[in-house]
């Protein structure tokens, strides 16, 4: 009688278990968007059209990094200067104008990686060159050539700035259009000819080298104002794919996968919270016309913590 009971027992927990796995995770919600509007914590959420109705494993393809650089295999080089005077706010797009490229879509592939290190490194040029050098260099040349990442499954922002340092990138006109897919490299090794899409004059733009910025508000912010925007990864929650406005701060929801970012400049909210000012790659009707705002100094989702860039190669 008691074996039955037991066995009984464990059949009823594990469909509850099972049931749970087979629910669909919807990443945003009216209600959730509500809830967060009602709670008047410095930021603001909608449901965009994109994401309404979209379940865990597409959400995670909006997504795409595994983090800054592998856990076995650290950055070799750390940047840790400091400058003497840092001001209160900074935006590079008021800093260097024209140097700072508009913002792109990823659709549906975790390429973030991708695209947070080819636009970090296309605007560098620009910025370093007085914008005699203003190109939009391939994401999908990453997505395709750079082997020791992922693709569309994912990858490495350090990796990705490895790649660029030891290949460098063609311009999206010589490689061809961002297809969101992972496909077969366009070329073979380092010295061609012609352009993969038959546009254009090759040139592979290079970064000198591939570096991480120390977990400093002042390193980063010191990087940033002297070589131009950096590459950032944080941890993305349900929240942040209904932000809207404001300064983000996580609030609601659960840890859907690792994202890498365009960070481009800091300032201070009305309310008083320090903020850095960040570029997505989900086209610009998402957010601040694809920009967003998020807390600064507290290590908010990890978005100080995993900061890379590189050096342009003129």
């Amino acid at each position: 009688m008691h074996r039955i009971i037991v066995l009984l027992l464990l059949e009823s927990v594990c469909s509850s278990v099972s049931g749970k796995k087979n629910e669909k995770f919807i990443v945003s919600s009216l209600e959730m968007a509500e809830e967060i509007n009602t709670m008047n914590i410095g930021w603001k959420a909608t449901v965009y059209k994109q994401f309404a109705g979209m379940d865990w494993s597409d959400a995670k393809k909006m997504l795409g990094s595994y983090g800054p650089w592998p856990k076995d295999s650290p950055p070799k080089l750390v940047k840790q200067d400091v400058a003497s005077e840092i001001p209160d706010s900074f935006d590079a797009r008021t800093k260097w104008p024209g140097s700072i490229h508009a913002i792109r879509n990823q659709g549906d592939c975790g390429s973030c990686w991708a695209f947070g290190a080819s636009e970090a490194l296309s605007d560098r040029f620009a910025v370093v060159s007085s914008n005699r050098i203003n190109v939009v260099l391939s994401a999908q040349q990453l997505v395709d050539c750079n082997t020791v990442n992922d693709g569309c499954n994912g990858g490495w922002p350090l990796k990705a700035w490895q790649y660029m340092s030891e290949v460098g990138l063609l311009t999206v006109q010589c490689y061809g259009e961002y297809t969101a897919k992972t496909g077969t490299c366009r070329f073979n090794g380092s010295s061609i000819t012609q352009c993969p899409s038959g546009y254009g004059t090759p040139r592979f733009y290079k970064a000198e080298n591939a570096y991480t910025v120390k977990q400093s508000v002042e390193a980063i912010q010191t990087e940033i104002m002297t070589n131009g925007p950096v590459e950032a990864d944080f941890t993305v929650y349900q929240d942040f794919f209904s932000y809207r406005s404001g300064v983000y701060i996580h609030t609601s929801g659960q840890q859907v996968g690792g994202h890498a970012i365009k960070m481009l400049g800091w300032g201070r909210s009305s309310e008083g919270v320090d903020y850095w000012i960040c570029a997505n790659s989900w086209g610009p009707k998402w957010g601040m016309d694809g920009f967003f705002y998020i807390r600064r100094g507290t290590n908010e989702c990890g978005i100080e913590s995993g900061v890379t860039a590189g050096i342009p190669a003129l």
